[in-house]
Order: C-alpha cells, then sequence, then structure tokens
C-alpha cells in the first residue's frame, strides 16, 4: 500500500496537484533594500536634529532606527519579523536586516548605508536594477538555513533616503530588460525625473516613484509591499502607498495621489 492509502488513482491525482499548486502559489520572493541614512554634513538635504542626522549612527537615524525609519518601523509590524541583524558584507554598509513576512515566504533584505557613502548607495541600487546580482545570503529560518538572492538577482529592488541626483550626477549602470522584469520602488525627492534617465539605462520597470518633494519613511513603503505581496495593478499600489503618505503626513489625498506615480 502506498503512503496515500487507499486513495483511487483520481483522487490522488487530485491531492498531488493540490500540493503542486500550493506551492506554486507560494514562492519565495525577495525585496532588497538601499537605505542611505540621512546626514546633515555629506547630504544636501534640509538639517534635521543633530541625532537624527548624524549619517553614522544607524541607532537614531531618521531613516532606519528613528520611529519611521526603515528597521525600526518593521520591527515594530505585527505581520513582519527580524530573523538576522547585523553588519553588512562590506564597510559601507553599516547594518543589515532581514525581515521575514509571517506565515509567507516573504523576505525584505534591509541596508542601512553611512550617510556619507549615499553614492555608493544609489550605485549599489542601480546596479541591481540593471540585473547584477551580488552572492546569495544565508540566514537561519525556523525550518533550517535559508539562501536568498540579493542585488539585482532579487525579485524587489527599493532605493530609501536622499535624491544625490539633485547634488551631483553619477556614471549610467547599463543593463537590460529580465525575462521577468526587474521592477523598481524609488522613495526619494522628484525621483522620477531624477532617477528615470537611470531606471531607463538599467533596464528596470518603475513599479512606484515620486514626482516632487516627500518624506522618505517606511509607512509608503510598508503600503507599496502589503500591495506588492498581494499581487495587486501597480495602479493600486500607488494609491496604497499615497493613502499611507496622507495618513501620516496630513497632506491631502488629492496632493499625495500627485506625489506618487507608477510606469514611464
Amino acid at each position: 500500500m502506498n503512503r496515500f492509502g487507499h486513495l483511487a488513482l483520481p483522487s490522488l491525482l487530485a491531492v498531488v496537484a493540490g500540493v503542486c499548486s500550493g506551492a506554486a502559489q507560494h514562492p519565495q520572493r525577495v525585496v532588497h533594500v538601499f537605505v542611505a541614512l540621512a546626514d546633515n554634513q555629506h547630504q544636501g538635504i534640509i538639517p534635521v536634529p543633530r541625532a537624527l542626522g548624524n549619517g553614522s549612527d544607524a541607532a537614531r537615524n531618521l531613516y532606519w532606527g528613528a520611529a519611521f525609519g526603515v528597521k525600526t518601523f518593521f520591527l515594530n509590524r505585527k505581520d513582519w519579523e527580524l530573523i538576522s541583524k547585523g553588519p553588512g558584507p562590506k564597510k559601507e554598509i553599516l547594518e543589515r536586516c532581514v525581515f521575514k513576512r509571517k506565515n509567507q515566504e516573504i523576505y525584505m533584505i534591509a541596508d542601512a548605508y553611512d550617510g556619507s557613502q549615499i553614492r555608493e548607495a544609489v550605485t549599489d541600487f542601480l546596479s541591481a536594477t540593471a540585473g547584477i546580482a551580488t552572492p546569495a545570503m544565508a540566514v537561519d529560518s525556523k525550518t533550517g538555513e535559508i539562501s536568498l538572492p540579493t542585488g539585482g538577482a532579487a525579485d524587489l529592488l527599493v532605493y530609501v533616503g536622499h535624491d544625490t541626483f539633485m547634488d551631483a550626477p553619477l556614471p549610467p549602470v547599463k543593463g537590460t530588460p529580465g525575462t521577468i522584469p526587474r521592477r523598481a520602488i524609488v522613495l526619494a525627492c522628484a525621483s522620477r525625473q531624477y532617477f528615470g534617465p537611470y531606471l531607463r539605462q538599467s533596464g528596470a520597470t518603475p513599479l512606484l516613484w515620486t514626482t516632487g518633494l516627500m518624506a522618505p519613511e517606511a509607512y509608503t513603503l510598508d503600503a507599496a509591499l502589503d500591495g506588492w505581496i498581494a499581487r495587486e495593478e501597480p495602479e493600486a499600489i500607488r494609491q496604497r502607498a499615497a493613502r499611507a503618505y496622507d495618513a501620516y503626513q496630513k497632506c491631502g489625498l488629492r496632493g499625495a495621489l500627485r506625489l506618487f506615480a507608477t510606469g514611464w
């Protein structure tokens, strides 16, 4: 007797199909987030309080350790759990955190770049959008060690921080469209205008970016990821982001909708 007992062939096939279908519907998906820490000294930002604007202090930084920074915000979300944290794979990355979506095989790798190294952060992000992969990362999970793709091998690529192109240009990073289109989110001021030529060179598709000045805080990313995880259409994700931004910034939904854009 096989391990399915007395199941007739049609029933056995239904069980196998159900298992395969379930596996296909829940593949591992990885988001790689590149965060350039706010830095009063090295970036052309409107100065913020010293503790929040020290680009070498990830623990208190506006875009990382503060209440609406990427690390702290996702630590406090009930549907995410921190499964790994430590130094980054190179000196420019002060800390790397890996979050897992509870009850789903969704992972977020978040890198905090020293604010003085913002150009390195943006270059690494653009390299990833061009399809340039970096070494996979091994992390421990409840079921054992797993390997997570990083850089251009991740499913979604995100930049959070100051728009460094407002200060000075960078050399373009060329790429070609992938078999599965690489998608990018850019939470920085006027990112459609400034990042647009670079994303076209990289071959990536903008899932969410901005048309004006904004605060690149983590509630917008959280809302966008909810839509991405649910496999919503880009316009629905844009609207999620706008609602979240308005809820925290009190700028009016109409204004928030004008602030965010999707696609070309």
